[in-house]
């Protein structure tokens, strides 16, 4: 794949593990300049440091609005512009709604719809400004399969795809693209699993779940395509994951 993004200035949020982690060592090898955010400074500060490129780190609770904002002065102020808002973080809930806890439901969807959609609007008058950008959200294959023993984790990540289809066709004319990575089941700290050894053999061996790296791929692949091209949506899943 032809490196077209060294030098893109890209925010992640829930960059200290997972996804986010993967994206941004990936990221870093592609010359990109990154803006890390999660509430665990220690893990973000070690991540960074492992890093070969310029990276700001911002410990922040994404949940509270003014710390998107000063996420986003922090990072116009350090590099100048912004060019990827990956608004990443996310809570995992399974279980029967009879049994849940709705406290633990709001906080849910604080972090998994609320910040997502702050996060957009404080990036938003930077990228019109400059006519381009991508903003790209972590979704789910949860957002296009009502998944039962997930309700309400499929409730968000279904609000969450109907915001980047909407949103998408708004900000198409200001040069912005907007889309969702959506992966199954990932053996990473979301779902309980940090040995590296696990999760080979849950992910390559058993194809039962994919790997952080993996879909870090895909979110350089939809950051790698041409301006003129949009990718929606990437729906990516374990080979023998039957869903």
């Amino acid at each position: 794949m032809e490196n077209t993004l060294a030098g893109k200035v890209v925010i992640i949020t829930g960059a200290s593990s997972g996804i986010g982690a993967a994206t941004a060592r990936l990221l870093a090898e592609y010359g990109c300049k990154l803006t890390l955010t999660a509430r665990s400074a220690d893990k973000l500060q070690a991540l960074a440091n492992s890093l070969n490129t310029e990276t700001l780190v911002i410990p922040a609770d994404i949940t509270v609005a003014s710390s998107i904002i000063n996420l986003v002065n922090e990072t116009i102020e350090a590099f100048g512009r912004i060019d990827v808002m990956f608004a990443n973080a996310g809570i995992y809930i399974p279980g029967r709604v009879e049994d849940g806890d709705p406290d633990a439901w709001t906080t849910l969807m604080n972090v998994n719809v609320d910040a997502v959609l702050r996060c957009v609007h404080a990036v938003l008058p930077h990228m019109k400004a400059q006519q381009s950008g991508d903003i790209l959200v972590s979704s789910s294959i949860s957002g296009f399969v009502d998944i039962h023993w997930e309700p309400i984790y499929s409730a968000s990540k279904h609000a969450v795809q109907g915001f980047v289809h909407t949103l998408r066709r708004q900000v198409a004319k200001d040069g912005i693209r907007v889309g969702a990575i959506a992966p199954g089941a990932v053996a990473n700290e979301l779902w309980g699993y940090s040995d590296p050894a696990e999760i080979e053999r849950l992910s390559v061996k058993e194809r039962r779940f994919i790997r952080s790296e993996d879909v870090a791929q895909a979110v350089a692949f939809m950051l790698s395509q041409p301006p003129h091209v949009t990718i929606r949506d990437l729906v990516m899943l374990p080979q023998s994951q039957d869903i």
